[in-house]
């Protein structure tokens, strides 16, 4: 006949928590409170807790909610990527390419045509631009800028016009592919 064997460890309480254990997991408390990242209160409360404690377990319990501290590598590390993440976005602002300016007119003429037309005012040789693609109309309050029905539309600061939209300086217009960022024009004074 065999022998029936039990596991003993589960009959057995745990072993008691040593005075090092408890001094590990108070020690873990107090530098989490000094990082401010639990409240005097908590700490009071939770190392009353690990000196009452019977065993690793309850010590255990007492700091597996804390946030853990952060090793020096893992400081460095995340310094790194913030600074990786900046020069990435920093590179990316520097590529991005700089639009040439569109100065509003200054003149008394209330009407400028964009195209690619030769009879436009402002003839523009891309592709991608009709031969009258849209229009700068200037009336009392500033100036409007209209789309004329352009195969490839015309954009204002990114959203494709539908109707009149008033247009200002530091605005970005775009006449199919070609993009500009309007300016206040000079006078000739």
């Amino acid at each position: 006949m065999r022998p029936i064997l039990r596991n003993m460890s589960s009959t057995h309480p745990p072993f008691r928590a040593s005075d090092g254990e408890r001094d590990r997991a108070i020690d873990e408390l107090r530098d989490r409170a000094v990082e401010g990242r639990i409240s005097h209160d908590t700490f009071v409360g939770r190392v009353d807790q690990a000196l009452r404690a019977r065993n690793q377990y309850e010590l255990d319990e007492l700091v597996a909610d804390l946030p853990r501290k952060q090793t020096l590598r893992e400081r460095l590390t995340d310094a790194v990527s913030s600074v990786s993440e900046f020069t990435t976005r920093l590179q990316s602002a520097w590529r991005k390419p700089r639009l040439p300016r569109l100065a509003l007119p200054t003149d008394d003429r209330v009407r400028y045509v964009v195209g690619r037309g030769s009879a436009c005012d402002l003839v523009l040789s891309d592709l991608t631009v009709s031969r009258v693609h849209a229009e700068l109309r200037r009336d009392g309050e500033g100036w409007t800028l209209i789309d004329l029905g352009s195969l490839n539309g015309t954009r204002l600061n990114g959203w494709r016009l539908v109707g009149p939209a008033r247009v200002r300086s530091g605005d970005e217009v775009s006449f199919g592919d070609c993009g500009f960022l309007v300016s206040a024009g000079q006078s000739s004074a």
